[in-house]
């Protein structure tokens, strides 16, 4: 995992030649508008899995709120996010806190899809920062393209929460990292950026991704069938299988179980066990419909009469077993060309 680095930067001036950033815009597939790229490390960070609800019980009386922390596990090494809430600006002069939640993630995947354009991407490797250029329009576009409609005053808000939210992340109890999912936002003055919606704003993407390019650590997967889901945890559950299913076939299942579903994702928080257990089923079939997974097992794990835990074990689709098989050739691919140029810099 890389380190924290919070110190201001600005975005470079003229273009960077990179062979990883040429690598992470190349995909293998015939449908590149479709494809995107996944970054396990960053993406295992649960930070959008606040409700509307839950906000609102976590603000005072005067619309603030205290920062909230979540404890998980990657690689089975305990982890905490700590997520210190945007304050936002109201009409009355007063400030009301939000944290990021579904609105953010998707224009977070639009961002992510938006940086493999090669005139809207800029990749330093020398300093390890990486950078995307947008407008609101372009977002709102991609957005409605994707069936994931916003208008242009709900993007600037949740680009206001990705650039002012403060997320901490702890690893064995010692911080690993703090900084806003977009950092260094620059844009034209206030008063332009609030009313032309064509202006282009750049951002530094977090340190994750930068040293994921670098270090050619993500996986090409199908964007569109990312974004065509419509619960949170079917997207979830969808982005760990891209992860972590990597040998995806007929012969060759894949298991999880609830427990590490609902310590790692924040999604099920559901008042009762039962309520959290239907959501899960509910993500399963709508996987099914997305063509996403073939069949699902389910073995609930009981003492005396209480379920205690289930196994839930998945077979693919063969569109996702190609969909594996083309993102484990990428990556084959990008090893053997990036090699020569890494052992060199490792020399130096």
């Amino acid at each position: 995992m890389p380190k924290s680095n919070n110190s201001k930067k600005t975005p470079p001036t003229e273009p960077i030649k990179s062979l990883q950033y040429d690598l992470f815009a190349h995909f293998i597939t015939n449908d590149q508008v479709d494809t995107s790229n996944a970054v396990e490390v960053w993406e295992s960070i649960p930070k959008y899995f606040f409700s509307p609800q839950q906000i609102k019980k976590l603000r005072t009386e005067s619309g603030l709120a205290e920062p909230y922390k979540w404890n998980y596990t990657y690689d089975g090494i305990p982890c905490m996010v700590k997520i210190q809430p945007a304050l936002i600006e109201q009409t009355d002069g007063s400030y009301k806190a939000f944290f990021p939640s579904i609105t953010e993630e998707l224009i977070e995947e639009a961002l992510k899809k938006i940086l493999t354009d090669q005139q809207y991407g800029l990749h330093d490797p020398q300093s390890t920062e990486t950078w995307v250029r947008f407008s609101l329009s372009m977002l709102e576009k991609e957005l409605t393209a994707r069936g994931r409609s916003r208008n242009k005053n709900q993007i600037k808000h949740a680009i206001e929460v990705m650039s002012s939210c403060i997320i901490t992340l702890y690893k064995n109890n010692k911080e690993l990292w703090k900084g806003s999912i977009l950092q260094d936002l620059v844009t034209v003055g206030r008063e332009e950026y609030l009313a032309d919606a064509n202006s282009y704003h750049i951002a530094r993407l977090p340190l994750f991704i930068s040293h994921a390019i670098d270090k050619l650590n993500y996986r090409q997967f199908n964007y569109a069938r990312l974004m065509s889901c419509n619960d949170q945890l079917t997207r979830w559950i969808y982005k760990q299988l891209i992860h972590r299913y990597k040998q995806a076939s007929y012969s060759n299942d894949y298991h999880f179980m609830f427990s590490s579903l609902e310590c790692n994702s924040g999604l099920l928080q559901q008042g009762r066990a039962i309520d959290n257990r239907k959501k899960v089923l509910r993500a399963l079939d709508e996987l099914k419909e997305r063509q996403i997974i073939h069949t699902y097992d389910i073995d609930n794990r009981k003492e005396g009469r209480s379920i205690v835990d289930v196994k839930y074990t998945i077979k693919p689709t063969q569109d996702f077993i190609k969909e594996q098989k083309a993102a484990n050739k990428r990556m084959t691919n990008n090893l053997h060309q990036a090699t020569p140029q890494m052992k060199r810099l490792n020399k130096k």
